[in-house]
């Protein structure tokens, strides 16, 4: 009973926590902040989040939940127009996707306590996008690459699109950009398998005169 207790607290911590970050932004989700919201000094809270680090990781977790948790199919996969849907979702909570964002620069830092959360997630999502392209494109995507290799770009248009919207909201359209980019995924040609052979028509350098030559000619 004690640890029921426990959990429905800790669950409701993460909600103010949640709250607070929409309301305040990153730096202004103290600890303090929070206990407060939900009846606690800030001591009482350290009982269930000794740092403000692990409170914010546990919301990331929680996000990621409720993120993924109803748009998947019955295989488990998302469609890809609904990747789309989190975009615009993302841009109307600014505060959450400051938390992530910022959390995720600092875990690159050796001893970071979000690192191991990091790099876990990255590795849980690109095999989840190359599974979205599977489904949507099969073994090979229109412009050749396959799933696998298509995943990591998607990831990283998907998170550097955050920051770039951050620092500037108004010179960058965060859902509208992204669409952008899954036309250019849909566009036959846009990239090729490693050892691809040279066009024949590609100009080779003439061994006397030192211009190019064309050897079809």
């Amino acid at each position: 009973m004690v640890r029921g207790r426990s959990t429905e607290r800790r669950a409701e911590i993460v909600r103010a926590a949640l709250e607070v970050i929409a309301e305040r932004g990153y730096r202004g989700a103290s600890l303090s902040a929070v206990a407060e919201r939900v009846g606690l000094s800030q001591q009482g809270l350290l009982h269930y989040f000794p740092t403000k680090e692990a409170l914010l990781l546990t919301v990331l977790e929680e996000r990621d939940q409720w993120d993924t948790g109803g748009g998947a199919g019955g295989d488990g996969v998302w469609p890809v127009e609904l990747l789309a849907s989190l975009v615009e979702y993302n841009a109307m909570r600014p505060g959450i996707v400051q938390t992530f964002s910022a959390l995720l620069g600092e875990s690159v830092t050796e001893g970071h306590p979000a690192r191991a959360f990091f790099t876990r997630r990255y590795t849980q999502v690109r095999a989840s996008m190359a599974a979205v392209l599977r489904a949507e494109y099969g073994e090979r995507l229109p412009g050749g690459l396959s799933p696998e290799r298509a995943a990591p770009l998607l990831v990283a248009v998907l998170d550097g699109l955050q920051y770039q919207w951050l620092l500037d909201p108004e010179a960058v359209d965060m859902p509208a950009a992204f669409g952008d980019f899954l036309a250019l995924l849909r566009e036959p040609g846009a990239a090729g398998e490693p050892g691809a052979q040279e066009s024949p028509e590609a100009p080779t350098a003439h061994p006397e005169a030192g211009v190019p030559e064309n050897r079809s000619s």
